[in-house]
């Protein structure tokens, strides 16, 4: 129980829902701490962007703005002065950092797009300790045209900082193309963090974003209808500016004349199968026909049928990808491919040598339904669980201990707001890892991916990298050097027919620093980082975090600082000392270090948990805590608040897990409702509102209700006379 003095009986108690409105105006001003009325913060809005200025008017230096948006906003994109970084959590708060803090009399401005007009936002100031120094929600003045920061490029103003200027300039990868290949397009000095199309004289074919520094990299595709002949590529801005060349392309390599009978063929099936598998089955036929694919067992048994039409190129794909279920016999199995002319018969072995088996309970599930994953690993054993969405982000993990009986089962709730897409599972026990397809909004389909055998070599090393993919396909791979530009040229790869391959890369030559991998296949794309050279032990290391306290479940957003291009290993443990994850990772070339990849598991034991960065000899040790696990969802505290001038003394109520609208009620012991407030539960499920007391309300013990659609909790207060 709180023990509150509270010594005041004879002012007039004021009406509940002044006060309300009152305080609901004031909040703005007056955050829950000394540094209340020191720290300004103010908006103004043009459609969907907004530009925020934080001043600092205290005698502290800021070095950390989080901002978040209500339930019914979301970020699209962000953009901040020189010097400052932002990074956007799964939870959709947006924390801006700087080695270079705000200082007394200083002032810094951001920009935001969301995805609706004039969004109300919600901002919370901290100190170089990270410790709390104002809190508040700022609601955006409307105006006509938004004057920004020369230092922030904004896509509503007119002129030199949007669009395209006489020093933009880009290539077409290669310099050769032919109607209906794949090419690469990368450019740079455009205007930063832009969105702009891409022509082939006047038709569109695709668009395409820059980063914070101009630059962009991007794959398109050439329409197989497109005409062999001198073409104009451009790139245009929102404004109508454009910028152009002129290449002319080579005929289709892959067209088959028209006279030429085309081969009946499949695709997709490798020799040996496994429970849990994913297979999209295609291939050739004559144009115009087609195909009955029937698969059976050793015992002739038809345990699957289906059709597809072959198109007038002559290449056929069944429409809905197929999983080996997991209570699949093993053996051997057969597809026999039937376009009522020819026939072909494929053989297939279902072994059981995966140590990780597992399958999603539906290959497509609706944005905002639950996506749920069982199957079976190693027993008593632990096991990470790492779920990417379509961009290639992390948007889940755990990791969990694998009882006796080796069973596992996990799900996701996704949003109705959900990219459409192919998500990934990445299962991890030890040295065995597999990845798990599922779709969100549409069929999925097998994503490439790559993956180095280390993060970090010497020069002339010899680089392995994994690759997967679709069977057979064709995919190009470009290595970007420490500045972002391509090394070399694309190189072409065939997967085998298991959708796998590895590739050597050679480093003679690579000088010390940071390279990207990037390979693609037609729009779809994935980017894998190495390192060459980085050494150890070099220079003093600082970390921290983005908050103290962390419930199971919690992501870790770790942030630091020391020397440029170190190589360091990040630890985190639990209150017994136990290794939960180790990851190795690096610091930029700035000596920034920023890892998002930690999370608290779902069982995470309470208490003071630990992180340790090391690089050599060097290292730095922080604590956070653990919170119990919430019980029934949700957890209420109450603490002492501040006095506000003129409204008397409050207390402070944190709502954690909810979710959804909060209804709160405050009641005296005899029952009586005191009062009824309704607040709306931020991205991390929480609620950390005062409440001012009315300045009648006699001494007594006191309880606070909350529930939301789901759950409800309560706690209580005591106020003294």
């Amino acid at each position: 129980m709180t023990n509150l003095n509270y010594m005041n009986k004879s002012s007039v108690r004021g009406i509940f829902l002044s006060i309300i409105l009152l305080f609901s105006i004031t909040i703005i001003l007056i955050p829950s701490n000394a540094y209340a009325d020191e720290i300004n913060v103010k908006s103004v809005a043009l459609e969907e962007t907004t530009i925020i200025e934080l001043t600092n008017n205290s005698n502290k230096e800021v070095n950390t703005l989080k901002i978040w948006l209500g339930s019914d906003f979301n970020f699209k994109s962000f953009k901040t002065e020189k010097g400052w970084v932002g990074e956007k959590t799964p939870q959709g708060v947006i924390i801006f950092t700087s080695s270079e803090s705000i200082k007394p009399g200083e002032s810094v401005k951001f920009g935001i797009k969301s995805d609706k007009a004039k969004p109300g936002i919600n901002w919370k100031a901290l100190d170089k300790e990270n410790k709390q120094m104002s809190i508040g929600k700022v609601l955006p003045k409307e105006i006509t045209k938004v004057v920004t920061n020369p230092d922030i490029k904004s896509d509503q103003t007119s002129g030199n900082d949007i669009g395209i200027n006489s020093e933009s300039i880009f290539r077409v990868i290669p310099e050769k193309p032919n109607v209906g290949s794949s090419i690469r397009v990368t450019g740079d000095k455009f205007a930063a963090s832009q969105e702009f199309d891409f022509y082939i004289d006047s038709k569109k074919i695709g668009s395409f974003t820059t980063d914070e520094n101009g630059h962009f990299m991007t794959t398109m595709k050439i329409s197989e209808d497109q005409k062999a002949d001198r073409v104009d590529f451009k790139v245009k801005a929102q404004n109508g500016e454009e910028r152009k060349i002129s290449l002319r392309l080579g005929e289709n390599e892959n067209r088959i004349p028209e006279s030429e009978n085309i081969k009946l063929t499949i695709q997709g099936i490798p020799n040996i199968m496994h429970r849990g598998g994913f297979l999209e089955i295609f291939g050739t036929g004559e144009p115009g026909s087609a195909i009955t694919a029937t698969i059976t067992t050793a015992d002739e048994e038809i345990i699957n049928s289906r059709t597809s039409e072959i198109d007038s190129k002559g290449n056929w794909e069944l429409a809905e990808p197929i999983i080996i279920p997991l209570d699949t016999p093993f053996g051997k199995y057969s597809a026999t491919i039937t376009d009522g002319r020819q026939n072909i018969l494929k053989h297939w072995t279902v072994e059981s040598d995966k140590v990780i088996i597992i399958v999603p309970s539906s290959i497509k599930f609706d944005q905002g339904e639950i996506m749920k994953f069982n199957g079976t690993a190693s027993p008593n054993q632990s096991i990470e669980i790492v779920l990417k969405d379509p961009l290639g982000k992390e948007i889940f993990s755990d990791t969990f201990q694998v009882d006796e009986s080796g069973y596992v089962e996990f799900e996701y709730k996704t949003e109705t707001t959900s990219i459409k897409g192919t998500y990934t599972v990445i299962a991890t026990q030890e040295k065995e890892k597999e990845f798990i397809f599922t779709g969100v909004g549409q069929l999925p389909t097998i994503p490439v991916n790559l993956e180095f055998d280390q993060l970090n070599y010497k020069a002339g090393d010899i680089a392995t990298i994994s690759i997967t993919g679709k069977a057979s396909e064709i995919i190009s791979l470009l290595i970007l050097d420490p500045s972002d530009k391509i090394l070399g040229d694309s190189i072409s790869i065939t997967l085998q027919p298991d959708g796998t391959r590895t590739y050597d890369l050679d480093l003679t030559g690579y000088a010390s620093g940071v390279y990207s991998a990037v390979i693609s296949k037609g729009s779809a794309q994935s980017v894998e980082i190495f390192t060459v050279g980085l050494q150890t032990g070099s220079g003093n290391i600082e970390i921290n975090t983005t908050k103290i306290n962390y419930i199971p479940g919690d992501s870790i957003l770790i942030l630091g600082d020391t020397s440029s291009n170190v190589l360091l290993t990040i630890t985190l443990l639990d209150p017994d000392g136990n290794t939960v994850k180790v990851k190795k990772t690096f610091s930029d070339k700035n000596g920034k270090i920023s890892e998002s990849s930690f999370r608290i598991s779902s069982d995470g034991k309470a208490g003071m948990w630990e992180i340790k960065a090391q690089s050599g000899s060097n290292f730095d040790t922080i604590e956070i805590e653990v919170l119990g696990t919430i019980e029934k969802g949700m957890i209420v505290s109450i603490t002492d608040g501040i006095e506000i001038p003129g409204l008397g003394k409050s207390i402070q109520i944190k709502v954690q897990g909810a979710q959804q609208t909060v209804e709160i009620e405050i009641i005296a012991d005899d029952g009586k409702i005191i009062e009824t407030l309704s607040f709306v539960a931020s991205d991390h499920g929480e609620i950390n509102q005062p409440w001012i007391i009315p300045k009648d309300t006699e001494p007594g013990t006191y309880t606070v209700k909350v529930k939301d659609a789901f759950h409800s909790a309560e706690n209580t207060f005591e106020l003294l006379g």
